[in-house]
């Protein structure tokens, strides 16, 4: 211990006294100094990472000295549009963005953006609502059977002429007709 007190603080320089000492990695750090060098949040002997005599947390020490490129980073869930520059590391060059052409040539689907539309409703589809039946994009709530309006699943589905139905009406509807088809025992039978 240096004469005056204590050993010098790794941030100030100036003396750290024993009740308020934080040690890391032969240095001595006041309590209220022990902060990462970027984002200057508190840190402890679980959160700090050292690079030479630098003090970082570990999510600002894997941004500047971690890997780079796709796939590094980044967790699940992250949208950065942060470059680094607080970190010292220099910016790629950004590409220019140039919309292409629609090569949809249907002005309803030009209007929309070129997104599909629903065949049942005539509205616009979206990814996140997306079901592909019968060769065709449909909305989940509109996924239904044209005759019953069972919901339906790419298991269930039967299409015939753009519509879709589920198997049962389908069959009824547009199988086979005749003794032995579709009549069976704990078959219903509809009168018409």
């Amino acid at each position: 211990m240096p004469l005056g007190g204590g050993n010098k603080c790794g941030c100030c320089k100036k003396t750290v006294y024993f009740a308020e000492e934080v040690q890391c990695e032969g240095q001595s750090f006041h309590k209220s100094c022990f902060l990462c060098m970027v984002c200057k949040k508190n840190l402890d002997s679980t959160t700090v990472a050292v690079h030479q005599e630098e003090i970082y947390c570990k999510s600002c020490y894997g941004k500047k000295y971690g890997p780079k490129g796709y796939g590094f980073g980044g967790g699940a869930g992250t949208l950065s549009m942060d470059t680094g520059e607080a970190l010292g590391i220099k910016p790629a060059g950004q590409a220019s963005h140039h919309p292409t052409n629609n090569p949809n040539p249907s002005k309803f689907a030009q209007k929309l953006g070129g997104s599909d539309v629903c065949p049942r409703c005539g509205n616009a589809v979206y990814a996140a609502e997306k079901v592909v039946g019968g060769g065709n994009p449909w909305h989940k709530s509109c996924f239904r059977c044209a005759k019953c309006g069972k919901s339906l699943e790419s298991t269930t589905v039967a299409d015939k002429d753009g519509e879709i139905y589920c198997k049962g009406c389908y069959a009824k509807n547009f199988g086979p007709k005749g003794f032995g088809f579709g009549q069976g025992a704990g078959a219903l039978a509809h009168a018409q």
